[in-house]
């Protein structure tokens, strides 16, 4: 499995952790990581941008499960299965407003866990085949691509593009006024931009460096949108914003 599907497991108790990791790994997912706090979870999110976290409601700690998945919701919208014991009702209202994609009652066991997770994985295919999937063509000019949409080509100026954002084999070019999903690889279309204002900062993004309003030492902000930046592609994001 090339594409695997990327897990994070936010559970307190470690050995159920390491019980549904040990149950992901043998059915062919990739865990990113087992954090037990709400705030390395917000953390861990920010720098891997899993398809799919696993989070305890009943987090210990200064954030519980569902305050730490409001918080990952305002920069990525990665979809959530709740981790469940005997939650009261007041409990199971409040997680339902981050609108997860399912709940899993403990205790489970692996055909529970398989299947849970299995459905979700259904859910973002078919989300992702039922979304604008166009094709990308770019013309021999520097400062602008063109998009084919609904049998036309549609012109986007590279300096009008904020950043750019890959999920598994499409993107999405974001601008001030619309958004354009693609199919296409970031690595292909990162390719076809002829331009040193674009920088990848995360296996996910490309940003244009001239549009950042903000940067931290692990995120970077683009007009209210955060996104992570990876260690590796930090000291070169630095090198580009004094240049510019």
């Amino acid at each position: 499995m090339n594409d695997r599907i990327r897990i994070l497991i936010v559970e307190d108790d470690m050995v159920i952790a390491a019980n549904i990791s040990l149950q992901l790994t043998k059915l062919g997912y990739e865990v990113t990581g087992i954090e037990s706090r709400g705030e390395e979870a917000i953390h861990h999110a920010k720098e891997n941008l899993p398809d799919i976290i696993l989070m305890d409601i009943n987090l210990k700690g200064q954030l519980d499960g569902v305050e730490a998945a409001k918080i990952i919701k305002t920069f990525s919208d990665i979809p959530l299965i709740y981790l469940t014991g005997n939650s009261d009702e007041a409990s199971f209202q409040k997680a339902r407003e981050t609108h997860p994609f399912a709940f899993l009652s403990k205790p489970f066991n692996k055909v529970n866990l398989e299947r849970t997770v299995a459905l979700v994985v259904g859910k973002i295919s078919e989300e992702g085949n039922g979304g604008k999937k166009e094709m990308v063509e770019i013309e021999a000019l520097e400062d602008r691509i063109f998009i084919r949409s609904q049998k036309k080509l549609i012109k986007v100026m590279l300096d009008e593009i904020l950043y750019i954002e890959a999920e598994r084999n499409y993107c999405t070019i974001f601008t001030g006024d619309q958004n354009f999903t693609i199919t296409s690889s970031l690595v292909v279309l990162f390719e076809k931009i002829v331009s040193r204002d674009f920088l990848r900062v995360h296996r996910s993004y490309v940003v244009n460096i001239k549009k950042l309003d903000a940067v931290a030492d692990r995120h970077l902000e683009i007009n209210k949108k955060i996104i992570p930046i990876s260690s590796n592609y930090r000291a070169a994001l630095m090198k580009s914003i004094r240049k510019v």
